[in-house]
């Protein structure tokens, strides 16, 4: 190929659907709820894996668990983000039946991901130990806020726990200031992208050894894991970090400044884009003092700095601010709202953010996981009603006829949603055929 334009077409071009998956061919078993556990099966079907999500007769704690109160077409948006693609079964291990129809599942598949709270499954006669007699290639992950073993396995973990647990919400926020949480579940979302990734080594190892394996997997561990140099800089020098703000203390200048007309994020780290900002700023002075980009990070240097850049931006639009950076070499954006990324040109062209249709819910539009390959992710459907694909899979993949899946419901070994709790149900003009996938 002669260009990158050239190598975009190849990867943009033609029908998304008619590419090759990644993972087809590979059969994940869900057994989750909430997010974290949810997010890391997400993650597998939106680059091809069969995702088989099995519901307690309540169902994923998301359902219920929406912003503001808010439900559309009886569907919360906080269960949508983490469940695309995903065949939806209504079944409880509880029921001796149902652990004996979750084997034979286990004979077929590759993967088992649960995020219930440690040894609840080994309960139910679900261990890895016993699944791994079924099936020796299979892989489980167990995924939970503090992991299997150890004082603190069995707490109860959500992201902001796991934020504050891992120390992440200690060093964020404003100098002299309470701690702060990110503002989307960082922690859930990060450990559930690392997850799928064990998941996928686990997979590789396979392919060599012929084994299964069961991966233990923290949330608040991994929370530990990202956050860059903190650990070797409290080792090093006996200092805890603390909070700094927007200002980041590793690269100066790297700070988010007010302009007429919003807020611009403005980074100028090397020799030459410092040199950039400041012919920019037409402030030679402040370049011959501090070239040295070491010499700027000392705390009042940096403070200084920072407060003269401050000073500046309070007088140009983000616009200005943005021109000046292409001109002369430093990087600068506006901090733009989340309707900006929406209607993006450049995300849009991308494919970052997909348009596409959902047979119970209409056309939806939301951002897919980043890279941009020849075997890309694709959004083919979203979250479904508790217990609306059961016949599908039943029959499809155990074999099991139409009398014998009546007979579950019957027992009460699966079920459907519940009429009088619409968290649970499809939309009320669903005509009962559309988006059902019949043996």
């Amino acid at each position: 190929m002669n260009s990158f334009s050239e190598f975009a077409e190849s990867l943009l071009g033609g029908d998304l659907f008619e590419r090759d998956e990644p993972l087809k061919g590979i059969r994940v078993l869900e057994v989750c709820s909430v997010v974290l556990g949810p997010a890391t099966a997400d993650i597998l079907a939106e680059f091809g894996a069969e995702v088989i999500k099995f519901e307690a007769k309540r169902g994923d704690q998301m359902r219920y668990v929406t912003p503001f109160a808010y439900y559309w077409k009886n569907l919360s948006p906080g269960l949508l983000e983490q469940n695309h693609n995903k065949y939806w079964v209504g079944m409880h291990f509880g029921h001796p039946k149902a652990r004996k129809i979750f084997y034979d599942f286990v004979r077929k598949s590759d993967v088992v991901i649960d995020n219930l709270t440690p040894g609840r499954l080994s309960k139910w006669g679900i261990s890895y130990k016993q699944l791994r007699e079924i099936n020796p290639r299979i892989i489980q992950l167990h995924v939970s806020g503090f992991g299997s073993w150890g004082p603190f396995t069995g707490r109860t973990s959500y992201d902001a726990i796991a934020q504050s647990e891992g120390g992440l919400s200690y060093i964020t926020g404003f100098e002299g200031r309470m701690p702060v949480k990110s503002g989307v579940w960082i922690a859930d979302w990060i450990t559930a992208l690392m997850s799928a990734l064990a998941i996928i080594a686990a997979l590789n190892y396979r392919e060599v050894s012929g084994e299964g394996q069961f991966i233990d997997y923290s949330q608040v561990e991994n929370v530990t894991r990202f956050m860059d140099w903190t650990w070797l800089y409290v080792h090093v020098t006996g200092n805890n970090r603390e909070r700094s703000g927007n200002r980041d203390p590793a690269i100066c200048p790297s700070d988010l400044f007010k302009c007429k007309d919003g807020w611009i994020a403005i980074t100028a780290f090397s020799e030459e884009e410092f040199e950039g900002l400041c012919k920019a700023m037409d402030r030679g002075d402040l370049f011959e003092k501090y070239r040295d980009p070491i010499k700027r990070l000392k705390d009042e240097n940096a403070r200084f700095i920072l407060s003269e850049i401050a000073r500046w931006s309070e007088e140009k639009t983000m616009e200005e601010i943005e021109n000046l950076a292409d001109q002369y070499g430093f990087s600068a954006s506006r901090v733009i709202d989340v309707e900006d990324v929406y209607f993006s040109r450049h995300f849009n062209e991308r494919k970052a953010v997909q348009e596409y249709d959902d047979p119970l819910y209409g056309k939806l539009v939301e951002p897919a996981y980043p890279p941009r390959m020849e075997t890309p992710s694709r959004l083919k459907w979203g979250a479904r009603p508790l217990g609306f694909d059961n016949e599908h899979v039943l029959s499809r993949i155990l074999g099991m006829s139409m009398e014998e899946i009546e007979r579950l419901y019957e027992e009460g070994v699966i079920y459907r949603w519940d009429e009088n709790i619409p968290a649970q149900c499809p939309p009320e003009d669903w005509d009962g055929k559309r988006g059902l996938k019949y043996p």
